[in-house]
C-alpha cells in the first residue's frame, strides 16, 4: 500500500543496534522540513509503499526507484521483526510488488559489502551478486555489492 505519512513518522521513530543503526531515519520533522526521501509527500507516493501484516500492523517499508529498464529497490523491516526468519518472505513480497509495477524491468537492490545478514537474504530470496563498487553514501565512502533478481518471484 502507498506509505502514509502516518507510517513514515513511524519508520524514522525505529532504532536498529549498531551496526545496523546507520540505517536509522532523521527525525520525521527534519525529512518533512528537508522534503527527503519519504519526507517528500509526492516522492513518498510514487516510490514508497508500507508493508503491513494481515492485522494491519506496519511491519516495514519498500521503495521502488527507477531507473532506465531497472527497477531499484529500497527496503526496511521493523527493527523487532530482524532475525526473526521473516526477511526472505518480506523481500519476495516487494520483489513481487516490483514486477507488478514494472514488469519489463530488472529488479535489483544494492547493499553494504559487510551486512552479510542482509546479502544471506537477499540470495535466498533469489538475488546474486553481480557488481562491488565503493561509491559515496550518507556516512561517507562505502563498498556496496549490486544485487539482481535472478528469476521471478512466483506470486503468492
Amino acid at each position: 500500500m502507498p506509505m502514509s505519512a502516518l507510517h513514515a513518522q513511524t519508520i524514522c521513530t525505529w532504532n536498529y543496534p549498531p551496526p545496523y543503526d546507520l540505517f536509522n531515519w532523521p527525525s520525521w520533522e527534519q525529512m518533512s522540513l528537508n522534503q527527503t526521501d519519504f519526507g517528500d509527500p509526492e516522492l513518498r507516493e510514487r516510490q514508497f509503499a508500507s508493508i503491513i501484516d494481515t492485522t494491519g500492523d506496519l511491519i516495514g517499508f519498500a521503495q521502488f526507484f527507477p531507473l532506465l529498464g531497472v527497477t531499484r529497490l529500497g527496503l526496511g523491516l521493523r527493527p523487532s521483526l530482524c532475525g526473526t526468519g521473516l526477511g526472505v518472505p518480506f523481500v519476495r513480497v516487494i520483489a513481487e510488488e516490483a514486477q507488478r509495477r514494472a514488469p519489463f524491468d530488472e529488479i535489483d537492490l544494492e547493499v553494504l559489502t559487510w551486512n552479510t545478514r542482509a546479502i544471506h537474504t537477499y540470495e535466498k530470496a533469489g538475488f546474486q551478486i553481480t557488481d562491488t563498487y565503493q561509491r559515496n553514501s550518507l556516512h561517507g565512502p562505502a563498498e556496496f555489492h549490486c544485487m539482481v533478481l535472478k528469476a521471478p518471484v512466483i506470486p503468492s
